[in-house]
């Protein structure tokens, strides 16, 4: 994951809509069921998933009231946090 873009996608979602986001992830989603795809474009396409995900998580905090510094803050120690376990 890598905050320059959740931060970008974030501007995003508040600049249209989350929806763009949600439906560009299940474009991606299905696009990783397909079999002539190398590791390498499994990677790009997983990492972006993530990304948007992501910035999907950091806009509901901002919307719930957390600044985007705060929001952007708390998801990054949540990663950290589930992957030092």
């Amino acid at each position: 994951m890598k905050l320059p873009v959740i931060k970008h996608l974030t501007q995003f979602i508040e600049d249209n809509d989350q929806d763009y986001i949600v439906e560009t992830l299940e474009v991606l989603e299905h696009l990783t069921e397909s079999p002539s795809l190398s590791d390498e474009e499994l990677d790009v396409i997983g990492e972006l998933i993530s990304n948007m995900y992501g910035a999907l998580e950091v806009h509901k905090a901002i919307k719930e009231g957390a600044t985007q510094r705060e929001a952007l803050n708390g998801f990054m120690q949540r990663v950290m946090g589930s992957i030092d376990k």
